[in-house]
């Protein structure tokens, strides 16, 4: 009999159009399905609280898929390459699938195994392998347009393959941890209540999820920045944690009509995303542009109660709390609301846009390295590609423009009597809810000294 294939799971927890899994199932002899808990590897990346809570109802749906195959997820916990080079020395196992992952910790894991192990990595997470798409002299793009143009000439990926029918098991079963000792899970509190009343982890959640979309993908341009409308997908954590492959959702949507492109163009940066982090691993924690290397954030006692304010849901600007609670209750922020909250956060308060990226990397469910580093550069005007820092949004005008009075009533309920005509720029206190703690007016204008002051800093 061939020997044992091991397929190394991570965010890619499906078993449909999952090469990985595919090559394994297609090798000829059993296949051992293992999931690591590596919490050591990415050492200050370690997944945030939304993001376990996730991950471990996507692994009981992906065991549970598993054992209707006649198979089952092994669990272990440790370092990835060691905790796997031991497991395949344990079954004799020949080899190692795994699809790409592109975040430092992971390729640093990547490469240690394959000094060990026969490690066989696969394409699958993104439309097309990230470094794959380069300019005519064969460099990287660095900026999002010419190279959603590149990959576009590209388009469509190919088409998603259906899950292995059969799955080999091994005669004997690997040892392995029990989910529940790894405690995902909140307890003391448990604030997940509202992450379980908006999600469905797990590949059939995906599906789901991207069926109800793709009957309303037509007037993605038209809702997609309303957030009091069902316009977005909502795939983003699916997507993340691969219970679904891009591939899928391209092909489930391509061929809609109406303006579905800026759907696929929002896939396209996902994978522009991927390719940023390639280039600058340490995008995450480091400023793109040398002015930012000086730029005078606030900090000490008012700044650290400010950011607290912001978190909480209580800065006086009915959008931006409202998204801040969303986020809080669901794991999730509408994506309009996303670069409000996070531009208010960086310029109204003048705050460190590393400390805004390192809360959303906590609370969010789709908290993603790549896009949310890129984002938030993005929004600070620090990127590679990126807003200008003077370019401020005005979070009143902005609630009323998108049309967030539902929205805000919503996750604001202080501001429920509040009519639409004051509901996003209240003129007189309200009960319950705070005043505001910064002027839009002296708000923009304090950013815009920072702004002169960091351009000093750098010689400019």
């Amino acid at each position: 009999m061939p020997a044992p294939q091991i397929v190394w799971f991570r965010r890619d927890l499906r078993l449909s159009d999952q090469a990985a899994f595919a090559a394994a199932c297609h090798a000829g002899g059993p296949v051992i399905p293992v999931y690591v808990l590596d919490d050591e590897t990415p050492k200050h990346r370690v997944m945030g609280g939304a993001s376990r809570w996730w991950l471990h109802h996507s692994l009981v749906s992906l065991d549970a898929t598993l054992r209707a195959k006649g198979s089952k997820l092994t669990l272990r916990r440790g370092r990835a390459d060691v905790e796997l080079a031991r497991l395949a020395k344990e079954c004799g196992a020949s080899r190692i699938h795994a699809l790409h992952h592109y975040e430092p910790w992971w390729r640093n894991a990547e490469r240690a195994l394959a000094k060990t192990v026969d490690l066989c990595l696969h394409d699958g997470n993104y439309l097309a392998p990230p470094g794959s798409v380069t300019t005519g002299s064969g460099s990287p793009y660095k900026i999002y347009t010419p190279f959603w143009r590149a990959l576009s000439e590209r388009m469509p990926p190919p088409e998603p393959q259906r899950r292995p029918a059969q799955v080999p098991a091994p005669d004997q079963w690997a040892e392995s941890d029990n989910l529940e000792d790894w405690n995902l899970l909140p307890t003391r509190p448990d604030w997940s209540g509202g992450l379980g009343d908006e999600w469905e982890p797990g590949e059939e959640g995906a599906r789901k999820r991207l069926d109800a979309f793709s009957r309303r993908a037509a007037r993605y341009e038209g809702v997609r920045n309303l957030p009091s409308r069902e316009g977005t997908s909502r795939l983003s954590p699916h997507l993340h944690f691969g219970e679904i492959s891009p591939a899928a959702a391209w092909h489930a949507t391509s061929s809609v009509g109406g303006s579905v492109a800026t759907f696929l163009g929002e896939l396209g940066w996902r994978d522009y995303a991927q390719n940023v982090i390639l280039q600058f691993p340490d995008y995450g924690g480091k400023s793109a542009r040398d002015t930012f290397d000086g730029f005078p954030w606030r900090t000490g006692e008012a700044a650290n109660a400010d950011l607290a304010a912001w978190q909480q849901g209580r800065t006086g600007y009915p959008i931006v709390d409202a998204g801040m609670r969303q986020l809080w209750r669901t794991g999730w922020m509408h994506n309009r609301v996303r670069m409000i909250a996070a531009s208010f956060l960086v310029k109204h308060l003048l705050i460190d846009w590393r400390e805004g990226e390192r809360w959303f990397w906590d609370t969010l469910v789709d908290a993603d390295y790549a896009s949310n580093s890129v984002n938030w550069q993005w929004t600070a005007g620090s990127g590679v590609d990126s807003n200008m820092f003077v370019r401020i949004m005005a979070p009143l005008s902005q609630s009323d423009k998108f049309d967030a009075a539902a929205y805000v009533r919503e996750w604001v309920p202080e501001l429920a009597d509040v009519p639409d005509s004051e509901i996003h720029d209240p003129q007189r206190p309200v009960r319950g809810y705070p005043a505001r703690i910064i002027g839009h007016r002296e708000a923009r204008e304090r950013a815009l000294a920072a702004w002169e002051e960091a351009k000093t800093r750098a010689g400019e």
